[in-house]
């Protein structure tokens, strides 16, 4: 996985109608249109459980994921189509919940806190192991890659060296003099705001919200000093790229998070399970990072010619 000009989100505390109008008017916001109507064909094929339907969140490796996944699907002999850019997590989960979609790719200790706010689980092996006890009925999750997408406190190297920061304990201590950039979510999800107040004492300046997950519009407001840290996943190349600083978490305020398919088990047959456990076997961290460049670097491939490729190079579609 950065944003500021403080965005107020909507809580599950708000009345029924209000959700729901929230949830219409951001979908209908994804993409210029309702990305839940017409999925795009990635292939055909026969399953007894029917087509598929593979939805993404709204940030270019979660919709390179989904293309990975519908083409391994689409080889298995499963038809297969995409609805991506559907929107946040709090989005996604319902259409995954209401049959909209039939999957995602999700990233497991995000997914747990979303499902149990309170869930103290922060290892890998943990945090599988607790899902499946804390979703609710008709939901499930496949095999959790190795690969891992983490939100990562962020910072320049100047501002690094000016604070003397290498971890997040060392931020605390400067927090109420920084504007981070960040999703307008990380305003009231529990590893946001609440947690670096819970873990650590941090307390920000000002959040200035930016919905490209840590893209383009995040790290010129981090390099211009509009925002002194950000909030980049972990597999995004523009932190290598330029010689960003990612601050340490010893408290664990960020689980970990593998990346794996949630889905509904209303259509999901044994042969389309086997297809993206196949992936997840060899899905890479470095290969998120790999494929990011790919789509967000200088070559603007687009997210399923990316998937096509990396599917192809594992020999997962001939």
């Amino acid at each position: 996985m950065k944003k500021t000009a403080r965005t107020t989100v909507t809580r599950r505390g708000l009345a029924g109608l209000a959700a729901g109008v929230g949830i219409a008017v951001a979908l209908s916001a994804c993409g210029g249109g309702d990305p839940l109507s017409t999925p795009s064909t990635t292939g055909t094929g026969g399953s007894t459980g029917g087509p598929l339907v593979v939805g993404s969140a709204d940030f270019p490796e979660s919709q390179i994921v989904a293309e990975i996944y519908a083409g391994a699907l689409t080889a298995a002999g499963v038809t297969a189509s995409t609805k991506p850019n559907i929107g946040s997590r709090e989005i996604y989960f319902k259409a995954v919940q209401d049959g909209s979609v039939d999957l995602v790719p999700d990233y497991s200790g995000n997914l747990l806190s979303h499902v149990d706010p309170e869930a103290a689980e922060v290892s890998a092996d943990d945090i599988y192991k607790a899902l499946p006890g804390k979703l609710p009925e008709g939901l499930a999750v496949l095999e959790a890659a190795k690969a891992e997408s983490k939100d990562a406190m962020v910072v320049t190297k100047a501002t690094a060296e000016k604070y003397q920061l290498k971890s997040i304990e060392d931020l605390a201590k400067v927090c109420k003099d920084l504007t981070m950039a960040a999703p307008a979510t990380f305003e009231t999800r529990a590893y946001g705001f609440p947690g670096l107040k819970a873990n650590y004492g941090c307390e920000l300046k000002a959040l200035k919200p930016f919905s490209d997950g840590g893209g383009n519009l995040t790290l010129q407001a981090l390099l211009t000093d509009d925002v002194q840290v950000a909030d980049i996943y972990t597999t995004t190349p523009s932190i290598a790229d330029n010689d960003l600083v990612v601050l340490a978490d010893p408290k664990n305020n960020f689980k970990a998070q593998q990346v794996l398919p949630l889905y509904n088990k209303a259509k999901m047959t044994d042969k389309a399970k086997e297809a993206l456990n196949a992936v997840s076997r060899v899905l890479t961290t470095d290969d998120l990072v790999n494929l990011n460049r790919a789509v967000s670097g200088s070559q603007k491939q687009n997210a399923k010619d990316a998937a096509a490729a990396w599917l192809k190079d594992k020999g997962i579609v001939k």
